[in-house]
């Protein structure tokens, strides 16, 4: 069994954040938007989550939903909430930028990390639609990346199991490969035994019944197919059942 192990927390809201915390997660990564793969926060959402836990939280940076080929607008308003998470305490910082060609966008990637002044960056799953796995995790070496999450350039992280157990391998004692996409207790025990990988990266999201009595069939707000009345957050049991698998307890 290994000595050191990470589960962090994906929480967009602070009741998932509180939720996170007293199930066990180690750390937060800290969004906006999860049924939208998650953009960046509010400043006013990361300083509450801040008097309400005390684990680190990683925010993430992501301006829009959709891919990772910023325009010269979207990279300053990405590098300015950097400046300004970072000045506000944030521990680490999540984010990426690609070329339309597939490859890591290496100017923009180091203006943003520039940014974070020294602190922590995890390329996210922009990863996963890079065009080559291999030639990122090379790039990302030599930008000084800490983390890469990733599924293994698939849906999910069981399905790109092999990969994550060669990209792990690959790196290991440069970048931190951490799994992420459908994770859960058994899908840590799962990659637990196979591989080396420490670090797991889950929402651990449930369901919940809006409030809502009143209902107006006739109109929906946000994207075709989502319900204006579910509501995601964290489950404390999840997150709980992980930190289980992960301590072998």
């Amino acid at each position: 069994m290994k000595e050191t192990y990470i589960l962090e927390a994906c929480v967009d809201s602070v009741e998932s954040a509180v939720a996170a915390d007293r199930g066990g997660a180690d750390r937060l990564e800290l969004c906006a938007n999860l049924v939208i793969g998650g953009t960046t926060p509010s400043m006013e959402l990361y300083r509450r989550v801040r008097e309400k836990v005390d684990i680190p939280v990683h925010v993430l940076i992501r301006p829009r939903f959709g891919d990772f080929l910023y325009s010269e607008e979207e990279y300053e308003i990405m590098r300015r909430e950097i400046r300004s998470f970072i000045r506000e305490g944030a521990d680490a910082v999540v984010f990426g930028s690609l070329n339309a060609d597939g490859t890591i966008h290496v100017e923009q990637m180091k203006g943003m990390m520039e940014a974070a002044g020294g602190k922590p960056v995890t390329l996210h799953r922009a990863f996963d639609v890079c065009r080559d796995p291999w030639e990122a995790l090379d790039t990302a070496k030599k930008l000084g990346i800490h983390t890469i999450l990733t599924s293994g350039q698939e849906a999910s992280c069981y399905d790109g199991r092999e990969l994550l157990k060669e990209l792990e391998e690959t790196s290991r004692g440069s970048v931190e490969i951490m799994a992420g996409g459908g994770v859960c207790a058994e899908i840590i025990e799962t990659l637990r035994d196979m591989s080396e990988i420490c670090c797991f990266h889950m929402s651990g999201k449930e369901t919940l019944e809006s409030g809502m009595i009143y209902r107006n069939p006739k109109v929906n707000m946000g994207l075709p197919g989502i319900s204006e009345f579910e509501v995601w957050r964290t489950s404390e049991e999840a997150i709980r059942r992980a930190v289980r698998v992960l301590k072998n307890q």
